[in-house]
């Protein structure tokens, strides 16, 4: 009997449609241009460019660069900006393939349904999906 390979953590990054990109680029386009006119009109409600940078800037970069998935050997790790899941590999009741345009913490609509633990579900969107789907399935059968 071949012993168990030591599973190492893989991070997978999010695949991003070229729609979605300009809409978040396009939002932190307008919020640069408000901020802007905030800073050189000198006025009194700076508050409103913390806001309009933190909502509008910050928020969308923070998802752009941060949305990945990371496979340790025992959970499923989801980050998208703040926030972040993590799902036990043996919570794991079936992954499927999906367009589902609902909020997910996915940047394309190249998805996975994973669905885990009592009636819980989270899309995702990995660049490299059959990789994914390989590693997660192999974690899954060593887990199992």
């Amino acid at each position: 009997m071949a012993p168990s390979r030591k599973i190492m953590a893989t991070e997978y990054k999010s695949k991003i449609d070229w729609w979605l990109l300009i809409i978040l680029l396009s939002a932190m386009a307008v919020s640069a241009y408000v901020s802007a006119q905030i800073i050189f009109a000198n006025s009194p409600a700076m508050w409103l460019l913390a806001i309009t940078i933190g909502i509008g800037i910050v928020l969308p970069l923070w998802i752009l660069l941060g949305t990945g998935y990371t496979l340790q050997p025992r959970y499923l790790v989801i980050r998208s900006g703040p926030f972040k899941w993590q799902i036990p590999v043996t919570d794991i009741k079936s992954i499927t393939a999906t367009s589902n345009p609902l909020s997910s913490p996915a940047l394309s609509l190249d998805r996975l349904r994973i669905e885990y633990g009592r009636g819980s579900a989270l899309m995702i969107s990995p660049r490299n999906k059959e990789q994914f789907l390989r590693d997660i399935e192999a974690l899954r059968r060593e887990a199992g």
